[in-house]
């Protein structure tokens, strides 16, 4: 291969430059990015860039010396509009990249409200420019309604309850993130509850309203909330419209196999936009590890190497470090094995079949990673 595109410029794209280079590929290297910025960490986004305690600079996933040594073409500011195999070119907004392979990394983009509309007020949180919108918002706000109690609905929550404002989270399940079980489950409520967060579960939103700014937030059960600012967290989508018609599978991002490579030759994927051996990952961790499986099989050529890593995120939550590891499955039973939930401190663990299958810690680091590294891949 004498040329090799990289299509997405954020962690998972980044990354995957780092191993090209760390892995021997010394030919000609581009880097295209839909965003006018260098690589830049996405997850204080939610936190401590909300709260000002971030700026954009303390966000930089690289520098000008490694950017030097990378020795790569950066096109930022860039849509790819498509992928032609057959001609072996990246399609872009200003023009083509003649390429020989091909790392998809374009990760994916909030889900929006049906009937959201362009009211004012209302935010998905992705990028810096939807973060310093929202902070800007926050200064003028009293009443904070968050539709969405997942991770990043949770940890703008907890920002916003930390400047001291109003908030209302709506979450369409009978708990925040109801996969965990019962137990562990209300452990991640309670910590809304306690910090003066209202949370509505088991409700779903049925639309805003206001006039140029929205002013309401409509639920399915009739009622409704007023609010100065709405932050809509109900998952993404992964980004693919730009690769219909190049011939890759794309259900539920792009389809590939426990390598990352797709069903095209020279293209692989990674990140958020990847469905590996049918699970897709949307976790900081993950952008980080597949790229080094995924170069090494497309210098290979073939399949050398899978994906092998535990699934694992993490979260900080009104002062609260929360972290999970593993697969686990209704069935499964979950024990409090260290701490107590109630003071916020503590290890559970899955089991099946006297194997542990999973575990969540809050506030347990330490204890967590050690069990984390005897989990069954």
């Amino acid at each position: 291969m004498k040329t090799i595109t990289v299509v997405g410029a954020s962690l998972a794209g980044l990354s995957a430059a780092r191993e090209l280079r760390a892995q021997g590929f010394d030919g000609r290297l581009v880097i295209v990015g839909e965003e006018p910025h260098q690589p830049y960490d996405r997850p204080p986004l939610s936190k401590d860039f909300l709260l000002g305690r971030a700026e954009e600079a303390d966000l930089a996933l690289t520098d000008a010396a490694e950017r030097a040594a990378l020795e790569a073409e950066w096109m930022l500011g860039v849509h790819a509009n498509g992928l032609d195999t057959g001609a072996g070119e990246v399609l872009l907004d200003n023009g083509t990249v003649r390429t020989d392979g091909v790392v998809i990394a374009t990760g994916a983009r909030p889900r929006i409200l049906a009937g959201q509309g362009n009211l004012n007020g209302v935010h998905t949180l992705r990028t810096i420019e939807d973060a310093l919108t929202l902070r800007a918002d926050l200064e003028r706000a009293e009443r904070v309604v968050v539709v969405g109690a997942g991770f990043i609905g949770a940890e703008v929550a907890s920002a916003c309850a930390t400047r001291g404002l109003q908030v209302t989270v709506v979450e369409a399940a009978p708990k925040p993130l109801a996969g965990l079980g019962d137990e562990m489950a209300s452990a991640c409520a309670a910590l809304h509850t306690d910090h003066g967060v209202r949370l509505l579960c088991g409700t779903g939103v049925a639309g805003l309203s206001g006039d140029h700014r929205v002013r309401e937030v409509l639920l399915r059960d009739g009622s409704s909330i007023e609010a100065d600012v709405v932050v809509i967290g109900v998952g993404v989508v992964p980004t693919t419209e730009w690769l219909d018609g190049s011939g890759l599978s794309l259900v539920n991002g792009v389809v590939c196999d426990p390598g990352c490579r797709t069903d095209l030759p020279d293209v692989v994927a990674v990140g958020d936009v990847a469905n590996v051996g049918g699970h897709r990952v949307e976790h900081w961790t993950n952008a980080t590890r597949q790229p080094r499986v995924a170069v090494r099989n497309l210098l290979a050529g073939a399949l050398v190497e899978s994906c092998a890593d535990v699934p694992y995120f993490w979260s900080d939550q009104y002062g609260v470090r929360i972290q999970f590891a593993g697969r686990v499955l209704p069935s499964d039973k979950v024990e409090v094995v260290e701490g107590s939930v109630e003071d916020r401190a503590f290890v559970a663990v899955w089991r099946r079949e006297a194997v542990e299958v999973g575990v969540l810690a809050f506030n347990n680091t330490k204890s967590f990673n050690r069990r984390r590294r005897a989990l069954p891949l």
